[in-house]
């Protein structure tokens, strides 16, 4: 049996046991229901949402020259906002004080504001340094 195939039925077995587990931790659950509901949202909110946005914006970004800058700040953004997101979007106040101490929306905009001067310094420095190779080459 090659290595390949060892591995490959590790991991499916893996997967099956784990599967196993999560429904034995769902049937447990005071209320499986409300379970049911959270991760059908959670597949709407995936399937009908995010995926059809990150696949127009890749999209739009397959003929820019900086995409990968561009693709790795989008993606950094967007990791923070689904972090956050929650933490904003929650009714009411916390449970816990401390789960919310500081002002979590001032601090994502920061935040993102932070993500995009670091990306157009990048691009920046990058059409910079292309203009002076491309002085160096026709000096040279």
């Amino acid at each position: 049996m090659r290595t390949v195939s060892v591995l490959r039925y590790g991991l499916g077995v893996s997967g099956v046991a784990l599967v196993g587990l999560g429904a034995w931790l769902l049937v447990d659950q005071p209320d499986p229901l409300g379970v049911f509901v959270w991760l059908a949202g959670a597949l709407v909110l995936h399937d009908g949402i995010l995926a059809p946005l990150v696949l127009t914006v890749g999209l739009l970004l397959a003929g820019r020259r900086r995409r990968g800058l561009l693709r790795g700040a989008l993606l950094v953004a967007g990791s923070v906002v689904l972090v956050t997101l929650p933490l904003l979007v929650r009714p009411g106040a916390p449970p816990n004080p401390s789960a919310l101490p500081l002002p979590y929306g001032r601090n994502l905009a920061i935040v993102l504001v932070a993500v995009t001067v670091v990306t157009g310094l990048l691009i920046a420095v990058q059409r910079w340094r292309e203009r002076r190779q491309g002085r160096a080459a026709a000096d040279g």
